[in-house]
């Protein structure tokens, strides 16, 4: 840990491996975290493509549209490529749908969603410590999940399967 003070009123407390915690002004505790992506991608039955995985900090398995980290310099469509070969083992066209921040009242994370077009195989190494599984679930069901509490998700699941539905009433 650092207390070291940057010179510009920002106190850094913490400079971890995915997250830094600073105390701006002395007052403010903001957590700077790597931009990240999530992909939507539908089958032609209209069911989206989610993954399966426990997630540490909230001590349970959720289910995620494909998604990960910005690595430095890739572009966030580059990423989004990255981890959908990494994670599910396709590749396809990329489409930005949207951006927004996770949480702007402490964090700076900014996550962009894609859509994921021309879905074909194309696999990378995953990494070492994801165990994941590949499900295809319809968009409503998983948006009655997250609602009933059968499934636990985060921001981008339902952000990826509010698009999904739009997509999938529009064929």
């Amino acid at each position: 840990m650092s207390d070291a003070a940057t010179g510009n009123g920002t106190q850094v407390i913490y400079d971890g491996h995915i997250v830094r915690l600073e105390l701006l002004e002395g007052k403010w505790e903001i957590v700077r975290h790597a931009d990240a992506v999530a992909i939507l991608a539908l089958n032609d039955s209209g069911e989206m493509l989610l993954v399966r995985q426990r997630r540490r900090a909230i001590g349970t398995s959720t289910v995620e549209a494909p998604a990960g980290l910005i690595d430095a310099g890739e572009t966030p469509e580059q990423a989004a490529r990255r981890e959908l070969q990494e994670e599910v083992g396709l590749d396809g066209d990329m489409t930005l749908l949207t951006r927004f921040y996770s949480s702007p009242g402490f964090c700076d994370e900014e996550l962009y969603i894609f859509e994921a077009r021309g879905l074909r195989e194309s696999k990378l190494p995953h990494d070492e410590d994801e165990e994941i599984e590949v499900v295809w679930i319809p968009p409503q069901a998983v948006l009655d999940g997250l609602r009933d509490g059968t499934l636990v998700g985060s921001a981008t699941t339902v952000a990826a399967a509010l698009y999904a539905l739009q997509r999938v009433a529009a064929r």
